[in-house]
């Protein structure tokens, strides 16, 4: 078994005796809070997350980030600048996917070309 890559006492049969539980345990796992979903239909706890939640991960996202600009080239300014003009443009445009690339490309800007 060898040419598998496997060590000797490892057959390919015990491999796939591994992985197809293991896969069919994923799809349950990921597919269960969908089905629980209908359940939850018209919930006001539901409709709570669903309207709170999107808002709280980005800010946790931008915190993590910037937190994690510290050391980085550009620091806290480069980051800075690129969030607010993520803002800026959403702002404007009301358009998430204009306001993701515009600060990501601002932020490289700064980064690469400025700082």
């Amino acid at each position: 078994m060898s040419h598998y890559g496997l060590p000797e006492s490892v057959s390919l049969s015990d491999v796939w005796l591994v992985l197809i539980p293991v896969g069919i345990v994923t799809v349950l796992i990921r597919q269960a809070p969908f089905s629980f979903l209908s359940l939850l239909k018209g919930s006001p706890l539901v409709e709570f997350f669903g309207a709170m939640m999107p808002v709280g991960v980005m800010v946790i996202l931008v915190m993590y980030t910037l937190h994690g600009q510290l050391d980085a080239p550009g620091g806290l300014l480069a980051s800075g600048i690129a969030v607010a003009i993520t803002l800026l443009l959403h702002w404007w445009r009301r358009d998430s996917g204009l306001s993701i690339v515009g600060g990501t490309a601002s932020y490289m800007l700064l980064v690469n070309w400025v700082f």
